[in-house]
This record gives C-alpha cells, structure tokens and sequence, in this order.
C-alpha cells in the first residue's frame, strides 16, 4: 500500500501507543470536564483553541491557506470527528459512567465495516460472523445495569459511533489539506461550529471554576486533541482503517481502569461479559480484512526456475 510506505514504521507505532493510551484515558477527563461545563461548550472551545494552535503553528512553517474546498470538505470532517462523534460522547456521559461509554464505543471498528458496505466494499462470511459477534457482545453490554439504567446514554453512544465511523470511511475520499496543517483545519471548524451549536441550545458560556475542570479542559486541549487527534488522524491518512480502527482494543482497558482507580467507578458483570465478546469480533474482523488483503504470491513459473540464475522471486 502506497501510502502506509510513506510513513515511519516508528512514527505509526508512536501514533498508534498515543492514541492506543492517550485516548482511553480522554473519556475520564471529559467526565470531570462536563460537571463544570456545558457540553458543547466544552466541544467548541476545545476544538477552537486546538484548531487554532495547530493551524498558526503549521502557517509559520509554511505558509499555505486551505482552498474553498478542502475548508468545506476540513468542515465536514471536524463535524462528524468531533461535533457529533466527540459531542454525543460527552452528552452520554452525562447519563453513564466513562468505562461504560467507551466499552460500547468499541464498536467502532464493525461499524466502520457497514458503512464500507454502503460505499461499495460488503463485508465477507467471516467479517460478517465479526460484526454478528460485536452486536452480541454490545447487546449484553446494554442489558447490564451500567446502561440499561440510561438507555438515552446507550443511544447517544451509538449515534457518537455511527459518526465518527463515517468518518473514518469518508476521509480518505475528500481532499482536505495535507497533513497536520488539515488536522488543525478540521479542529478548527469543528470549535466554531461546536460554538455555534452551543449558543444555539441556550448553554451558559462560563469560565472553569475549579482546578479539577480546569486541569480537565487543558488535558483534552493538549492530550486528547493536539496529541490524540493529530495522531489519530495521520494513521487515517497513512495507513489502512483497519489498523487505524485498534485503538478499540486498548482504549476500554485503559478507560475501564483509569474509570475505576481516579472516578471509584463500579460495573456490572455484564461489562466484563459484553466487551470480551465485542473485542473477539474486532479481532476477528481485522484477522479476517488482513488475510482477504493480503497480496497473494504466484506459484513458480517452471520455465523460469529451470534457467540456471533465474531466481523467481514473489512481487
């Protein structure tokens, strides 16, 4: 694949770990950050300042505006990425507690499949078996008490999910501006409209009043949208979906963890029973995608292999 050749495989493995550690410990900090801010609010002026940094810093280096067009294309990204993907997670954790929300977000990957489907590439037997799987698993998960309680907060996850794997189907067929100079476009629109969709539901604009939400909102300013974002977004770039998508596997873990050890917060069995199930289906399908992906190499032409020195060698 031409474009995963571009990449360092020590830059993919430094963006993978980032988004692999950094991100499932973001769910955490959005839970502080929304008991002192309104949701969107807290979307718009994470994403603006982000945006903003992001896209002077890489103006300096070179200095190239966006077109008209990848600024529309940077804008429907921001929001599918970050308006409603990132924004229904922040409102459903108002409602379910942050291990809960990240278990059933790891869907993400099967749900990345179905909407391949719809631009044309149907999953197979096996990768259906995957998502058949993953929707076992996320339906236990829904029948414990960590989201039955809150079946708004469930269905807010599944639209966060539905979004954001859009998304990452979508990004690859849009010509955005290149590299984190695009990134920063995308965080950028997405802060304004975020804003923008904020005053619009009437929230109250105010300041942190603590050191806790303050120590939130820069956390998710610096680590979860200059760090993660950016690196999130150069393996959708640079690499397949597919890889770029594992972060599902790790993300819960280290939620579920962080969740427990700094919020106390507790999860029914059903949990442990749900995301295990939904996991296997990701890995099923990632096993499944690699293997139908994989170049096949030709069998030996024996006229070739009989000439002494010709060595067949696989493309």
């Amino acid at each position: 694949m031409q474009r995963a050749a571009r990449a360092s495989i020590w830059t993919v493995a430094l963006c993978l770990a980032t988004v692999y550690v950094v991100w499932g410990t973001t769910y955490f900090a959005i839970k502080v950050a929304i008991q002192g801010l309104p949701t969107f609010f807290l979307v718009g002026t994470r994403f603006l300042v982000a945006g903003s940094v992001l896209l002077a810093a890489q103006l300096l280096r070179r200095p190239r505006m966006p077109q008209l067009t990848e600024w529309r294309n940077a804008a429907l990204l921001g929001v599918l990425f970050l308006v409603l993907g990132n924004g229904f997670i922040a409102v459903a954790e108002h409602h379910i507690s942050s291990g809960a929300t990240v278990a059933l977000g790891s869907v993400i990957p099967l749900a990345t499949a179905l909407w391949s489907g719809v631009f044309g590439h149907w999953p197979r037997r096996v990768e259906w078996m995957a998502i058949a799987l993953g929707a076992l698993g996320a339906a236990v998960m829904l029948l414990g008490r960590d989201l039955q309680a809150s079946p708004l907060g469930a269905l807010t996850v599944l639209l966060g999910v539905t979004s954001w794997s859009f998304g990452i189907v979508l990004s690859p067929r849009l010509r955005v501006p290149p590299g984190a100079l695009g990134f920063g476009a995308e965080m950028l629109c997405a802060g304004v409209i975020g804003l923008a969709l904020s005053a619009l539901l009437g929230e109250h604009w105010s300041l942190p009043r603590t050191p806790q939400v303050w120590g939130a909102w820069v956390y998710l300013v610096v680590f979860g949208s200059l760090v993660g974002f950016s690196a999130f977004r150069f393996l959708v770039e640079r690499v397949s979906a597919t890889l770029a998508s594992t972060y599902a596997y790790v993300n819960p873990p280290v939620a579920l963890l962080v969740g427990w050890a700094l919020g106390s917060e507790s999860f029914s069995p059903s949990l442990f029973v749900g995301l295990p199930l939904v996991l296997s289906g990701v890995a099923l399908h990632a096993w499944a995608h690699a293997r139908s992906s994989a170049p096949r190499v030709p069998a030996p032409d024996a006229s070739a292999a009989a000439v002494p020195g010709n060595a067949v060698s696989a493309p």
